[in-house]
């Protein structure tokens, strides 16, 4: 990602309100500690503290290392910025190791009750150390931006990465932490590939009888809205449709928590079921997959996390090179795609459902905005 010019994060962050603390929502209060100026919640302690004024305290050491941190940083925490109200993000400096919260775009890093303590104190860097600092931040903008154009030669975080982009299918380039282990994502995996592998035995008969066919939309009572998302078409489509949901759900589940995520997947695969049936309610062809709920997903995942990398492993002749792009560009090339295999399936030429795909994005794109709408209120409380 680019960096941050030291220069933007000289002054404080213009505010559209009063500073308010992530936690209790007080407002804050300015207060001067250790030859700085920090802005103190009166009810919890916890303080709001620029990078400016971490490097005038800390020294430089501390704050360009916290500052690569926060370039980095593609996991973000239900915390809202005391100033823009934006989502921190999650960054762990020092040693040992203290997890904090940070705002890129306004330079400013949260800290709880007694965790400012644990900063120290350190020394401004001397002339010719500022010149060789400023020629290190003129490289890493740079290679930022090569990365940020998708031109580099960087792999992923993991081996093992290399054999689904092998497949085509783009890897996360560094796997973000999550601070909840994502039971719904695997619980929901594991009962999908144990329906499937089992229906594969008598597919004909079993894809007849729990499909979602637009001409009898309502038989069992509507149940073949549910049974058709466990059933899949081969081996391909199972293992693509679980890839999807095992590598972004995971980071969308720990940033919603298991109730709502679990919600936004039902919500999604209603949503493309039901715009599959209304855009050729005379087919009685089955629908089957879970890509209507894991489109839902899918976009959630783009939305929330726009900057996070996602490699893809292109093919030159005999040479391999990886490309990553950011997921906001890589939603849009799927959007691009499912458009095109939209008029595929309205001509008959695909047997490819792109209408489920587009109901379930379109409840993606629903919830994240809703999402985003709950948390620019203003909070009263955890």
């Amino acid at each position: 990602m680019p960096g941050i010019p030291v220069a933007r994060l000289a002054a404080l962050p213009t505010l559209a309100r009063v500073p308010a603390c992530p936690h209790c929502a007080a407002p804050l209060h300015t207060t001067h500690y250790r030859e700085g100026l920090f802005f103190v919640c009166p009810e919890c302690q916890g303080r709001a503290v620029t990078l400016p004024q971490l490097r005038r305290v800390a020294g430089d050491r501390y704050a360009t290392a916290l500052l690569r941190q926060i370039n980095r940083a593609t996991t973000f925490t239900r915390l809202p910025c005391p100033f823009c109200r934006s989502p921190l993000r999650a960054i762990v400096s020092g040693e040992p190791p203290l997890e904090l919260d940070a705002c890129k775009p306004c330079g400013v890093v949260w800290f709880d009750p007694r965790e400012f303590e644990t900063v120290p104190e350190g020394l401004l860097e001397s002339p010719d150390a500022a010149h060789l600092r400023g020629i290190e931040t003129l490289a890493q903008r740079k290679l930022d931006n090569l990365r940020e154009r998708g031109i580099t030669d960087d792999g992923p975080d993991a081996d093992w990465k290399t054999i689904p982009a092998l497949l085509g299918f783009p890897v996360e380039s560094e796997t973000n932490p999550l601070t909840l282990r994502p039971w719904v994502t695997w619980g929901l995996a594991a009962v999908i590939l144990l329906v499937s592998v089992a229906a594969f035995t008598h597919h004909r008969a079993v894809v007849e009888a729990f499909g979602l066919v637009p001409a009898q939309a309502w038989r069992w009572g509507g149940l073949t809205w549910f049974t058709s998302f466990f059933l899949h078409g081969g081996v391909l489509h199972l293992l693509g449709n679980l890839y999807f949901l095992l590598i972004f759900g995971d980071n969308v589940e720990d940033f919603l928590g298991r109730w709502r995520y679990a919600l936004l997947l039902l919500a999604a695969t209603v949503a493309g079921d039901a715009v599959h049936v209304l855009m050729d309610p005379r087919s009685t062809v089955p629908c089957i997959g879970a890509s209507g709920g894991i489109s839902g997903v899918i976009v959630f995942y783009a939305l929330q996390f726009p900057r996070a990398r996602l490699g893809f492993l292109m093919r030159y002749f005999v040479f391999f090179r990886w490309v990553q792009i950011p997921a906001w560009g890589a939603l849009g090339l799927w959007l691009l795609l499912q458009s095109i295999g939209l008029v595929q399936q309205l001509s008959g030429l695909s047997n490819v459902a792109a209408t489920a795909h587009l109901g379930g994005a379109a409840a993606g794109l629903v919830a994240w905005w809703w999402w985003k709408r709950q948390e620019s209120r203003p909070l009263l409380g955890d």
